[in-house]
């Protein structure tokens, strides 16, 4: 036997200490696999497994709400069936919170197992059935809290039969249906597509875009193909630059749908199977692919600071999401317009339409931009019959704002700058160079710069204000005016929603300080008789046959009371803005229009 000395024996033993020390520190990991088979019972069955975590215990944590969506949702009441294991061996895993797992690992590696329910039609919910599976990550994954920076890796096994997953995450080689994501935040960012949808592909700037179509739909692929990379380059234009070396659109054509939901390299888009049918639905469709896409650079990296790194457990506020939400609604219009898929006088009468709508809500004059964004998370998403009172969505009056701002920094400027060039100015700020989110000033700054003058003024009155901007004021910039079709008529309005339930007519809405209101009607109540005479239409189709200042006598049920409600009619207040050329328009208003609407070189 070999003789070992001392200095060789401590050597040794200093070795085998790093060794162990080194396995013990070594980085934990966390791979996830997501299997589905029996998709008709709407069940994603996981298995979670947990490396290096060598605490006694680990808390794992289910997400609260999805980002891009303001709504705390409580994803966790979907899980079931949660089990952890060492080995093959059950482990303690108790519920601490309504989000909250803490399983004890006794510094070995672990296994968590457990269900997930997902039968809501959403793009911000996951989705199973026997046709197709989607997968949004804050529903689905659980994290390990105070942990979100890990890496992990994610195996999908499709249902027998299914052939393609469709996600913005990157394939690990050689693995098949197996992605990595650098962090969570990354993997509950990047939904799943599961089926055996159609792909078809494109390129845009030389980044490869897939498109993942899921469900019959009456779509021209090779059209819709053209007139997408078509709008998507058009987005590009606005920064110069394409972040991402792939992107992913997940479409679902359904019976009824609408909407979609922004993600890093990806997003999800709903739509009605009907929609491509006609012009103004694809154009709607063309709509929502630019509002979307144009997420990637507002919102998804140029944002308000509150809006990243997330908070997955409560509400994350900001005052910036007429921005976020409000300025991509304007964009999306301005990118269709530029892709040459509407005239100008359709979009001069969209953005008319919106500043006609705003100003005719009651809640225009109740809640400011700013107010609406930090409200989002008991407003946007929980509507009830008074909201029209109280609250005005920072999608439209955002959108309304953004066009705003575009000229009167193309007025102050002689048309060398618009909003474009502020937008580009803080993306270049904020993510290219500190890579942080703005603040509130910080925009507002950005704004400024663009401008080359003090915006406080607008700001104050118009984004944390209710004031009502002079539109004409702006829109004399590019030779534009806005007319109230309704300004000389003298027509009643009741002001209330009537829907005609079950055949009868029943108030679903009252308008503030309208005729309606002024004289006692309620939402629910059921209208029964008006001078005398049973109803059996919505009186709205009537009321124009009165006079202002005309009494009619209502005889509503009232929680199955009759009551008798004399109500006097009220001038109709509404406005109805059109939008017109000024007759008169000089040749620069003219080039000041052109600059605005056409293509950026």
């Amino acid at each position: 036997m070999m003789k070992i000395s001392f200095r060789r024996s401590a050597c040794l033993l200093v070795l085998l200490a790093l060794v162990f020390t080194s396995s013990a520190f070594a980085a934990p990991t966390i791979h996830y696999q997501v299997s589905m088979p029996e998709p008709h019972t709407h069940y994603f069955e996981v298995e979670m497994r947990l490396s290096g975590f060598n605490k006694k215990t680990v808390d794992l944590k289910m997400p609260t709400w999805a980002p891009g969506s303001y709504l705390i949702r409580e994803f966790a009441k979907n899980v079931e069936g949660f089990e952890a294991l060492n080995g093959g061996t059950k482990v303690p895993a108790t519920k601490i919170n309504k989000n909250t797992w803490r399983v004890s690992t006794k510094g070995k590696d672990l296994t968590v197992r457990y269900k997930v329910y997902a039968y809501e039609v959403s793009v911000r919910t996951s989705f199973l059935d026997a046709s197709h599976g989607y997968i949004n990550g804050t529903s689905v994954f659980l994290y390990p809290d105070g942990q979100v920076n890990l890496p992990s890796t994610v195996t999908i096994v499709p249902f027998n039969g299914w052939t393609k997953v469709s996600t913005g995450l990157p394939s690990v080689a050689g693995k098949e249906f197996t992605y990595q994501a650098a962090d969570y935040d990354i993997l509950a960012d990047s939904p799943f597509e599961i089926g055996n949808h159609e792909i078809f592909t494109f390129t845009t700037n030389g980044v490869p875009h897939e498109v993942a179509m899921y469900g019959d739909a009456n779509y021209d692929a090779k059209r819709l193909m053209a007139d997408m990379q078509k709008v998507t380059e058009e987005a590009v234009k606005v920064f110069g630059e394409l972040p991402v070396k792939r992107y992913v659109f997940i479409v679902q054509n359904l019976q009824n749908g609408g909407g979609g939901l922004e993600h890093l390299n990806s997003t999800t888009l709903q739509a009605t199977r009907s929609t491509y049918g006609t012009e103004r639905g694809y154009e709607g469709f063309l709509n929502l692919v630019a509002h979307e896409y144009f997420h990637l650079w507002n919102v998804k990296r140029l944002r308000p600071i509150a809006l990243g790194p997330f908070n997955y457990d409560q509400e994350n506020y900001t005052n910036m999401l007429w921005v976020s939400e409000g300025f991509t609604s304007y964009y999306a219009d301005l990118i269709v317009k530029r892709s040459g898929y509407t005239t100008v006088k359709e979009f001069l009468d969209d953005m008319a339409a919106g500043i006609t709508s705003a100003e005719n809500s009651p809640g225009n004059k109740a809640m400011s931009a700013a107010e609406s964004s930090f409200n989002a998370w008991i407003k946007q998403y929980r509507p009830d019959e008074n909201s029209y009172n109280t609250f005005l969505s920072y999608y439209s009056k955002g959108a309304i704002l953004g066009m705003l701002l575009d000229l009167e920094i193309r007025k102050s400027t002689n048309g060398a700058k618009g909003l474009d060039d502020a937008m580009d100015g803080l993306y270049d700020e904020y993510y290219k160079k500190k890579g942080r989110g703005y603040t509130d000033n910080e925009f507002q700054e950005g704004m400024e710069k663009a401008a080359g003058h003090s915006l406080n003024s607008f700001f104050q009155k118009y984004a944390y204000g209710v004031e009502t901007p002079d539109y004409n004021a702006y829109f004399a910039t590019v030779g534009v005016q806005l007319v109230d079709v309704n300004k000389d008529s003298n027509d009643p309005l009741l002001g209330a929603g009537i829907s005609m339930t079950s055949g009868k007519p029943v108030v679903t809405s009252v308008t503030r300080n309208g005729s309606a209101w002024q004289g006692g009607l309620n939402v629910q109540d059921e209208i029964i008789g008006m001078n005398g005479y049973r109803v059996t239409e919505d009186i709205n189709k009537i009321i124009p046959s009165y006079a202002v200042g005309d009494v009619v006598e209502l005889v509503v049920s009232r929680g199955g009371q009759l009551m008798i409600l004399p109500i006097k009619l009220l001038k109709n207040q509404t406005v109805k803005y059109q939008a017109q050329m000024l007759p008169n328009a000089t040749e620069a208003q003219k080039k000041q229009l052109q600059a605005w609407l056409d293509s950026k070189k």
